[in-house]
């Protein structure tokens, strides 16, 4: 590889697509240098997709998959409902889009909502809702009614909800129940505590990823944090 580190074609295949399965895009040299410390080095998707001898069907799963990962981190984009043509919500904190090619064919306004996908009605800009029947955030709801777990490793921790929306991003996501109480968000690669929703390098001042948080299980989320990307 271009940092000097020799792999066979299918370890570096098997290992970008762990990599990939666990949500990350970019390829890093995972070899071990000074005993303890990994090389890190970026490697580029030409040089994987030259050396590691994929397949057809392999590029198009590696080509997709980085392109929807790297969507997800950068943007937040999804159909118009009416013409289908891809919109990018800029301003995260708003659920009132206008559709630049409907306005344009139009010759006025189109604004649908980003949450139900109808046609925009009531004022605007809103976070919450519009005024369209049966509007809502489903990924409220979610969070609202889904089900209790314990995670077995961690010792106190018996009643936690199963989902949790990640507190840097606000990605809905879920612990396996294996290992320790942190995880890492699959979109910002933040890691936190699953159990009071902090930092994990602020939650593990006070205690250990393996035992109950002092302030105990954080109750379930009543909002959906926005995703301040610098």
């Amino acid at each position: 590889m271009s940092c000097g580190h020799a792999v066979t074609p299918d370890s570096l295949t098997l290992w970008c697509r762990s990599q990939l399965d666990e949500g990350h895009f970019k390829f890093r040299c995972p070899a071990l240098v000074e005993d303890t410390k990994q090389c890190n080095k970026l490697w580029s998707y030409r040089e994987v997709r030259r050396l590691a001898d994929l397949s057809v069907e392999e590029m198009h799963h590696f080509e997709e998959t980085i392109a929807r990962l790297a969507a997800a981190e950068y943007c937040e984009f999804q159909p118009c409902p009416q013409c289908k043509t891809s919109m990018e919500r800029k301003d995260l904190s708003n659920l009132c889009v206008q559709c630049t090619i409907c306005t344009a064919d139009q010759k006025k306004a189109y604004q649908f909502c980003w949450q139900c996908q109808k046609e925009w009605k009531g004022q605007g800009p809103r976070s919450d809702r519009c005024d369209n029947d049966g509007c809502c955030n489903r990924d409220l709801q979610i969070l609202h009614t889904c089900k209790t777990i314990s995670l077995p490793e961690v010792k106190g921790v018996t009643d936690c909800p199963s989902v949790r929306a990640c507190p840097t991003c606000g990605m809905k996501v879920e612990h396996s129940q294996q290992y320790c109480k942190n995880i890492n968000c699959p979109r910002c690669h933040v890691e936190f505590c699953f159990v009071c929703l902090k930092p994990k390098r602020e939650c593990s001042t006070t205690s250990s990823p393996y035992e109950i948080c002092p302030s105990g299980v954080a109750p379930r989320q009543t909002s959906i944090p926005v995703w301040q990307r610098k």
